[in-house]
């Protein structure tokens, strides 16, 4: 995810990407229309305002309870997405990045990058229980409900703490070689986690925390989002490059590289269309990428979302597509290793796409 220090790579997975691409938006400037439908099906449904001018990064849906998890600067915002409106927050997570959850244990886990720990908190009550100490800027986040633990990707440190759930106690750490972006879990005791700096994939072990497999993914560079298709053994990578590197799970073959909009942050897959997506903040676009067979891709559309809408969330009983965005603007002359921009206050949201 996002770094401060790292604004002049620019664009990846970044809301930089909006002020490179020269937006001047302003507190009173008005979205534009969505257009009609496309090929996808996908439109725009609705828009959630949501309070708080910090930036945000990665996005959780729970289906069990349609609460939709927003990670925001220092807090978690959680929304009602049927209402559309915020129910609660969790609070003092300071440059919160990702947010998992294990039901079975009514918990659910915030990395709060600043501080670096993982928080811990009610998943009923929303009340912060604990935390658990991390290596410095923890980002990415995954639980593995297999051997019951969750694996923090620590950016800068290059490493990846675990954490057993149910104690909250750390039990191990991995040296990964590389700084880490999206991890997944495949239900089978492995952790897929990609590499951003090294452009590899690695598979890991969950039970021994060994590293399997290390496996290039070129002609993908700098790799960013990650979902999964469980049953067909597929890795969904989106990279900085415009491209979604697709990987057998098993081989770490790449087995397509279908192009997608510039800027990706996340990606996401739905087994029940059988559609993989990328949030592409850069051109402020959704690609959706159908699955025809394991080895046969194609692009179905390049769905018009906003500019810097790039972290998303899946609803895989609707099919419901979630981003966070907002206007922002350029800051003059910033200090060095800071964002050159800033939120336009009030206008942070969550869009929700769907089909009718």
């Amino acid at each position: 995810m996002f770094k401060r220090t790292r604004w002049a790579a620019a664009c990846g997975g970044a809301v930089c990407a909006i002020a490179i691409l020269g937006t001047t938006s302003t507190a009173t400037a008005a979205a534009a229309p969505a257009p009609a439908a496309g090929p996808s099906g996908y439109h725009l449904i609705k828009t959630i305002p949501v309070a708080g001018d910090g930036f945000w990064d990665y996005l959780k849906f729970d289906p069990a309870t349609r609460r939709l998890f927003v990670s925001h600067a220092t807090h978690v915002a959680v929304l009602d997405v049927d209402h559309g409106t915020v129910v609660g927050t969790i609070p003092d997570t300071p440059d919160v990045h990702g947010i998992v959850l294990a039901p079975e244990f009514n918990r659910g886990f915030v990395t709060a990058g600043q501080a670096g720990e993982l928080v811990i908190f009610d998943l009923k009550t929303l009340k912060v229980l604990g935390s658990a100490p991390t290596d410095k800027d923890c980002d990415g986040v995954v639980y593995d409900p297999v051997s019951k633990r969750v694996f923090t990707m620590n950016g800068d440190s290059h490493s990846s703490t675990v954490v057993d759930a149910k104690s909250g106690t750390v039990v191990g750490r991995i040296d990964l070689g590389g700084g880490p972006e999206f991890p997944v879990a495949d239900g089978q005791g492995h952790v897929y986690v990609n590499l951003e700096t090294t452009s590899e994939e690695l598979e890991i072990d969950s039970h021994s925390l060994k590293i399997l497999h290390r496996w290039p993914t070129a002609p993908g560079k700098s790799l960013s989002g990650l979902a999964m298709d469980e049953t067909h053994r597929l890795l969904f990578a989106g990279c900085h490059n415009n491209m979604m590197a697709i990987i057998d799970a098993d081989t770490g073959k790449v087995v397509a590289t279908p192009p997608i909009g510039p800027g990706v942050d996340a990606t996401r897959f739905d087994p029940g269309t059988m559609d993989a997506f990328s949030s592409n903040g850069g051109d402020g676009t959704l690609t959706v990428i159908h699955e025809d067979s394991p080895t046969s891709f194609h692009v179905v559309e390049k769905v018009k979302t906003e500019r810097g809408a790039r972290t998303m969330a899946l609803d895989p009983t609707t099919h419901e597509v979630f981003l966070a965005t907002a206007q922002v603007e350029r800051i003059p002359n910033p200090p060095p290793h800071t964002r050159p921009f800033r939120m336009v206050p009030g206008t942070f949201h969550v869009l929700v796409f769907g089909k009718d």
